[in-house]
Formats: C-alpha cells, structure tokens, sequence
C-alpha cells in the first residue's frame, strides 16, 4: 500500500456502520480482503483505521517490548485498549463499536483524515474546531522543526 491521502466526509448510520468513500476505496483496494483494525488515538479524541498488514507491523514492534518493564505493559496495554478488527461488509462499510463511537464523541457526521499509512475518524465537529483553532498552535513553527531538516543528509 502506497500512502494515503485526502480528507473525506461522510455519515456514519445509527448502527455505527461507516461508509468507505470511492476515493479511499481505491487507494485502500489491496487491503479490502485483509480487514483493519479500528483503535483509539493516543494524542486526539478520534479513531485510527489501520489495514491490517500495517497493524501486524505494530504489533511485531511490540512485541519486541519488555514486558517485565513496567512502563512498556502500561503502553501496551493502553494502546491496544478498544481495539477491534474490522471487515468490509458487502455495502463498503465498516463497523464501529459503541465504545469506540462514544470514545471518539461521533454522532452522525464525519471526516475522515489520511495520516500516512492510517486513516483518523473525527466528529466532524470536533475535526474542524481542532482544525480551525491555530491560536493554540504555531503550524508555522511546527512545519520547520520538523520538515526543515530533512534534505540535510543528502
């Protein structure tokens, strides 16, 4: 899988049954068989679709953790808390449970974020006000610190 892009609203149903958008289909194709995996972000109030074959490598990396450290167990246990995998009905949806629905505050709309190699679920409300509030943030700042090096090595 290549990575993926664009930003996508749609509506969730009343059952927690999420529509896969056209354009996320398509970039999504080879993966549609394998499942995903839906979980709880660690830093915002939104959901992560990730393809299985990517959640596999997270869970090779964590299992690469010292369980007999305190600190990796917590980790371990708290990333993966609500975790559920998913299939893609015959409709092009995918199921949200009821825990991770309430977690993530959705109620009918919403926006769907590419990150990379996973796909956030936000409220579309909590999305744009988590979008639109840049008095909190300095996106300018943040864009040099961290892009602003990247071509030094070559």
């Amino acid at each position: 899988m290549n990575s993926l892009f664009g930003t996508y609203e749609c509506k969730v149903d009343t059952k927690g049954r999420l529509p896969i958008p056209a354009g996320l289909k398509k970039q999504l194709a080879d993966c549609m068989e394998d499942g995903f995996v839906i979980k709880r972000s660690v830093f915002q109030q939104c959901l992560e679709i990730h393809p299985m074959k990517n959640w596999e490598k997270i869970m090779i990396d964590l299992g690469k953790l010292n369980r007999f450290v305190k600190k990796n167990s917590d980790f371990i246990r708290i990333y993966t808390a609500g975790v559920k995998m998913v299939e893609v009905d015959s409709n092009c949806r995918l199921q949200i449970s009821k825990d991770l629905v309430k977690y993530a505050s959705i109620d009918k709309d919403v926006v769907l974020s590419s990150s990379v190699d996973f796909i956030e679920i936000w409220d579309k409300e909590l999305y744009e006000s988590i979008i639109n509030n840049v008095d909190d943030v300095d996106f300018a700042q943040i864009a040099e610190d961290i892009m602003g090096n990247l071509n030094e090595d070559e």
